[in-house]
C-alpha cells in the first residue's frame, strides 16, 4: 500500500498524525509530511482509520 496526500485539500489539522505518528507528521511550518509513503502492513488498520477520519478527505491509499 502507498499513502497519497492531496495537498490542495489538506489543512494540516493533524488528525492523521494523532492516529499514526509513524506515518504522518505536521511540522513547525504547519504542513503535513509523510514519514513514509509505504507504511508496513502492520499499520494498515490505523492508516485506514486516518484516511476515513480525515476531515477534508485529503488522504487515500493506493494498492501497488
Amino acid at each position: 500500500m502507498r499513502v497519497v496526500v492531496d495537498y490542495t485539500l489538506c489543512e494540516s489539522n493533524a488528525v492523521c498524525m494523532r492516529l499514526v505518528p509513524e506515518v504522518f507528521e505536521v511540522r513547525d511550518d504547519d504542513r503535513l509530511y509523510l514519514r513514509t509513503e509505504r507504511p508496513p502492513e502492520a499499520l494498515r488498520a490505523r492508516v485506514d482509520e486516518a484516511v476515513r477520519r480525515c476531515p477534508k478527505q485529503a488522504l487515500s491509499l493506493v494498492e501497488d
